[in-house]
């Protein structure tokens, strides 16, 4: 099947079941679809995201093909759904929770795939018809499906009777099925099961009286204990009413050690001056009673439930020596949120620090909560937070160090001493960084978006791995700046960054690493200075792609794979940010791209810029 199917927006009904077209299921397919029946055809790989945008979908059948691996498609949006068919696929991982919204489905069809997991996602859902049979579902089948025409064998079940619900959870009740007969009658032969009942059933009112109970036992306790607290500190303290409550309000809060470097978290918690703005935590024992208000100095609450930092802390004096006071010849780099400086520690060991900018950021609070956060991300491909600073106003960031430096680097500044990345390198490069904003944008929770995606960010180690910089900053960036050529054209009319953006961005340094071109060169003829404007009408047409192909590769590629490979900008590149595919297809384009030219066992050209000899497809694509 070929690409742009997106573009047939009259179409309301797509079959072609039964066939033998084999390969992947293309990214786009017609938008409006009310049916769509892709049974029966081989086909290999997952199901498109573009799935997910299918608000009239009514019918969906993907039944006995080779697709794989977990849904990824959100089916928030097809409430229209009636009838969902898997069946016979190798699909994995659990159901996912939007399978929720589903709100008018009737048949689901999941039979002979490898789901795992439970069946709760489809408890209240107006199903009529339910095959879940061989796959590796656990746990209790739902009371609400036992009612419906279901075939559930060769799974896990759990035997036994299911557990009871929670003291106070209302009695389940099944979906209304009833949906052809139009009416709301029902049947005086429920056996109580509550299916056209309201109101609180008796376990619900019992666990009401207790928590009552509960919490009435809870406030008499303190009230007795406070009253008593009170008496005790007027008789310690009726000569010095202030100082020594003061201090004895200093073991209210523990600071962790990791906090350190935050001096206002150093600092004993004081009392607010409004009495029901104090932080839940802090015992009302040790607090100061409502007559003594006036005595509290007015402070803002104290923020505490910061996340831990995973990194260490270092002194400014340690990063001064480490970079001889921040030594112009120690710069390495400099962007809108700072400059990075190379920094060597008394072991040896050489790190880059990144000194942020008071102007981008001047609060010591909304450092460490980045930090924080910074410190959380952990992936091959995103660049280690090996420590930071906050002290006497500064605010520095610590990082791994690459000697081979940026991607720009490779790509523009080279002399003409310096080997070219080949085409192997260059694949590599891109699914490596694709990698990196695949974690960000689905493995995050919540999402990352990064804002800033250009080469300069793109590090390469010694074996050419590429490492993502500048993840977790995109609060401190400035506005876009649209002569860059990385933003996506939505950025430059609300100035708004989403996920689908940062793919639009990778797209472009994917077309750097195709054509060596800069995505934007004022210095080139008008028509060529937007590397996007003159490059994506090429990308479906060989003979021109051939001609936009760095000349430094000196023709060593394979035909199919830059093909291929263009095939994968033209998607991230599309002007409409909803068309532009998630990360991880993105990915597994590229992965299969990859091994493709595994099979073929040719090599081009040797990994001379990574200062070792090229061994072959094989070892130089290994996913």
């Amino acid at each position: 099947m070929g690409y742009e199917l997106d573009k047939l927006a009259s179409v309301t009904t797509f079959d072609i079941s039964n066939n033998n077209l084999g390969n992947d299921l293309p990214y786009q397919l017609p938008p409006h679809l009310q049916r769509l029946n892709l049974a029966g055809n081989g086909f290999t790989g997952s199901l498109p995201y573009s799935l997910s945008l299918m608000n009239s979908l009514t019918y969906l059948n993907v039944s006995h093909n080779q697709l794989h691996g977990q849904v990824t498609v959100q089916f928030n949006s097809l409430t229209s759904l009636s009838t969902l068919d898997f069946s016979f696929n190798t699909m994995e991982g659990n159901l996912p929770q939007s399978f929720q919204s589903l709100t008018n489905i009737r048949d689901v069809y999941l039979q002979n795939n490898h789901f795992t997991g439970t069946l709760d996602v489809l408890a209240n859902l107006p199903l009529d018809n339910l095959n879940v049979e061989n796959n590796q579902f656990t746990g209790w089948i739902p009371e609400q499906l036992k009612g419906i025409n279901l075939h559930s064998a060769g799974n896990n079940w759990n035997s036994g009777p299911a557990p009871p619900p929670p003291p106070g959870t209302p009695p389940a009740t099944k979906p209304n099925r009833d949906h052809r007969s139009g009416g709301g009658s029902s049947s005086s032969g429920d056996n109580g099961s509550g299916g056209g009942k309201s109101g609180i059933g008796g376990g619900a009112i019992a666990g009401i009286i207790i928590s009552i109970l509960v919490v009435g036992a809870i406030v008499a306790f303190f009230v007795i204990k406070k009253r008593s607290r009170k008496s005790t500190d007027i008789e310690k303290h009726e000569n010095q009413p202030f100082a020594p409550l003061a201090a004895q309000e200093s073991h209210a809060v523990e600071v962790k050690p990791v906090q350190s470097s935050s001096t206002t978290m150093t600092k004993p918690f004081e009392a607010p001056a409004v009495i029901s703005l104090r932080p839940p935590p802090v015992d009302r024992s040790k607090s100061f009673d409502e007559d003594d208000v006036s005595m509290i100095p007015v402070v803002p609450p104290k923020k505490i439930n910061r996340a831990p930092i995973n990194a260490k802390a270092f002194t400014v004096a340690d990063l001064q020596i480490a970079t001889d006071s921040f030594n112009v010849e120690n710069l390495i780099g400099e962007g809108a949120v700072g400059r990075v400086y190379r920094a060597q520690l008394d072991d040896g060991k050489v790190l880059a620090v990144k000194k942020i900018n008071s102007s981008v950021l001047s609060n010591s609070e909304d450092f460490l909560d980045i930090v924080a956060e910074i410190s959380r991300l952990n992936h091959p491909n995103v660049t280690e937070l090996v420590g930071y600073c906050c002290e006497h106003g500064q605010h520095l960031l610590v990082y791994e160090f690459y000697k081979n430096g940026s991607l720009h680097e490779f790509l523009h500044l080279s002399d003409e001493f310096s080997k070219p990345l080949t085409w192997n390198s260059r694949v590599k490069i891109a699914l490596g960084s694709a990698r990196a904003l695949e974690y960000l944008h689905e493995v995050c929770e919540p999402s990352v978006v990064h804002k800033n995606f250009k080469s300069a960010n793109i590090l390469l180690d010694m074996e050419l791995n590429p490492h993502l910089s500048d993840c977790g900053l995109a609060s401190l960036s400035s506005d876009p700046d649209q002569a860059s050529g990385y933003s996506a054209p939505e950025v430059a009319m609300s100035g708004q960054y989403t996920i689908k953006s940062d793919v639009y961005s990778f797209g472009v340094v994917m077309l750097e690493l195709l054509t060596g071109r800069k995505p934007f060169d004022n210095s080139r003829a008008r028509s060529e200075q937007s590397l996007v404007r003159w490059a994506t009408p090429q990308l479906h047409d060989i003979d021109a792609l051939s001609k936009m192909v760095d000349p430094a590769l000196k023709g060593l590629y394979p035909v199919k794979s830059l093909s291929r490979f263009a095939d994968v900008i033209a998607l991230c590149v599309q002007p409409e940010p909803e068309f532009r595919p998630p990360m991880s297809e993105v990915v597994q384009a590229l992965v299969r791209l990859v091994q493709r030219a595994n099979m073929s066992k040719r090599t081009f050209g040797n990994e001379g810029s990574a200062g070792r000899a090229g061994s072959g497809d094989a070892d130089e694509y290994t996913p």
